[in-house]
């Protein structure tokens, strides 16, 4: 009994999704972006990127660091894009001392690691969280994002919602042990939320380990994280994003309701395309990969037949350089 509980389950895992990262051609990279106050985002990054393919990045959500989301979806994607993906801040290896939290910040944040890569323009997908975070970073710097996919991505959610009864949770304090789960029986109530059909019988030393890996760093700032996303929002202040936007919700989703999906459709009109998933959750991601992965082709790949023109490593200089002049600008302006 004393070796099962020096074995950690969780950190087996991490380690077997940071091989299959590499396996793919990706490195582990730490970058300081550049704020004057040691601002640190780390990131799975192409060993050699090439200027034949397009630039693809992975925004992950608070389940957990951006390996355990995304490693199924490697094999898919490398072959045909220049693969990113970062921790976001307060996760995995990114960290900052500045106060801000809201997911403005964040996005711009990531436009800085970005072109600490050299990278000027992407598409990209955002799980839950973080496709907050890259619905903003659409918003900001438009010369940057050439598509976007929103997964379970309540951007459209109000204040007034969770006093209107829309979440399964009653008030903020729920919904942060919820989402920030400190207990194995707390663990046990998000999968119950995340998953149609959630694992059952794991033990509670499993889901102890799980908790001590991944739940234990930043919590309180992750608690800000969530705090700030909700304070004050309402949608006539959401930005109405231009690029083309696939909206990615399973129908039985009991974190960000389907009634999110809609609205985000309604707010972005003819430029996005909704497609539910049946008999799934918050999670649909994991629950129906396939029917995921098959989607998020579609909207990359299949449908874009003008994106190796404006992808293939040889944009316009005026066009790049506007959009640096514009995210220097909104730097300087925040």
């Amino acid at each position: 009994m004393g070796e099962m509980k020096r074995f950690s389950f969780t950190a087996s895992r991490d380690w077997l999704y940071r091989l299959t990262f590499m396996h793919a051609g990706l490195r582990s990279v730490a970058s300081d972006i550049g704020d004057g106050v040691g601002t640190v985002m780390h990131c799975w990054v192409p060993k050699v990127p090439k200027q034949s393919k397009p630039n693809l990045l992975l925004l992950h959500g608070f389940g957990a660091n951006a390996m355990w989301q995304y490693a199924d979806l490697l094999p898919h994607f490398t072959p045909k894009f220049n693969v990113y993906v970062p921790d976001l801040l307060f996760f995995g290896g990114s960290y900052t001392g500045r106060p801000e939290r809201t997911e403005g910040f964040q996005a711009r944040c990531l436009m800085k690691l970005m072109l600490v890569h050299g990278v000027s323009r992407v598409s990209l997908v955002g799980i839950s969280y973080g496709g907050f975070v890259g619905y903003s970073m659409a918003a900001q710097f438009p010369e940057a994002v050439e598509r976007a996919v929103m997964c379970c991505a309540g951007v459209c959610l109000e204040e007034q919602d969770m006093r209107d009864g829309l979440f399964r949770v009653e008030d903020l304090e729920e919904a942060k042990g919820m989402l920030l789960p400190q207990t194995p029986d707390k663990l046990r109530e998000l999968m119950r939320l995340s998953f149609v059909r959630p694992a059952k019988g794991i033990p509670n030393w499993i889901l102890a380990d799980f908790i001590k890996v991944m739940c234990t760093q930043h919590v309180e700032e992750r608690r800000e994280l969530i705090e700030t996303v909700l304070k004050d929002r309402k949608l006539s202040n959401l930005p109405t994003i231009t690029q083309p936007t696939l909206i990615l919700w399973g129908e039985e989703d009991q974190v960000f309701p389907l009634e999110l999906g809609y609205r985000l459709q309604r707010h972005l009109g003819k430029n996005s395309e909704l497609v539910v998933i049946k008999n799934a959750g918050h999670a649909v991601n994991i629950e129906k990969s396939k029917e995921f992965i098959k989607n998020l082709k579609s909207f990359l790949l299949d449908s874009s037949p003008h994106l190796p023109l404006l992808w293939a490593g040889q944009l316009l200089k005026v066009p790049q350089q506007r959009m640096l002049l514009n995210f220097k600008n909104c730097i300087s302006n925040k």
